[in-house]
């Protein structure tokens, strides 16, 4: 959870940082649109989480000394 937030925390400041280079591209939208940008961190967020609760929980299902063994 700590690398998700760290990589939400750079990656949220980077884009309200870019946001007069996407500008432009955008219809209907302001650049700093505040929830699209919450919309968004929460939409990276629980994929995130969902792709560590998965690896962890498939990680659980390994008998540790056949694990161990193999290394």
């Amino acid at each position: 959870m700590v690398l998700i937030l760290a990589g939400l925390a750079v990656g949220m400041t980077t884009a309200f940082g870019l946001t007069r280079l996407v500008a432009s591209a955008l219809y209907g939208v302001q650049p700093t649109d505040p929830p699209t940008f919450l919309g968004a961190a929460a939409f990276v967020a629980v994929v995130g989480l969902l792709a560590s609760y998965f690896a962890a929980r498939r990680a659980t299902k390994v008998d540790p000394m056949v694990a161990l063994r193999q290394e």
